[in-house]
């Protein structure tokens, strides 16, 4: 078997890329976990939202959500090292991203979120998982790590 072109490692170039970018931009998720509470409350209150609910379990979720997002963004840095030895979970992950997208906009709406917030979300959610999976599905399988 040949050695890839250029050309067609370029799939998988920007593969790497782009979770690298979404991976390090979730990273930054963790310092909203410790982010003091005036904050959020603040925050909140900025994007004409209702007021923050001030109670231990509004905050508690807010940050464990905030750790999760900043774990998944530590794994997303983690696929980068190893684009071929993890393609199949890439496909998988890709998927369940877009999956993820759709049950945020159902789930925004039945919050009553605002309608920028759920399709700011969810869209930019199912962009995602489909630029992830486009790129996945044409990053040829016989290449060389990224």
């Amino acid at each position: 078997m040949s050695a890839p072109t250029p050309a067609q490692k370029l799939p998988a170039m920007w593969l790497s890329v782009y979770l690298s970018l979404v991976g390090y931009s979730a990273l930054l998720a963790f310092a909203a976990a410790l982010m003091p509470e005036h904050w959020m409350t603040s925050i909140t209150e900025s994007m004409g939202l209702k007021s923050f609910a001030t109670i231990p379990v509004a905050f508690y979720l807010a940050r464990h959500l905030s750790l999760l997002y900043g774990f998944i963004g530590g794994g997303l840095v983690y696929l980068t090292r190893n684009l071929n030895r993890f393609r199949d979970l890439i496909g998988t992950l890709a998927v369940a991203v877009i999956a993820l997208g759709i049950l945020q906009g159902i789930i925004d709406l039945q919050a009553g979120m605002p309608l920028w917030w759920t399709l700011g979300e969810s869209i930019s959610t199912i962009i995602g998982g489909l630029i992830m999976h486009w790129l996945h599905r044409h990053c040829d399988s016989s290449q060389h790590d990224a």
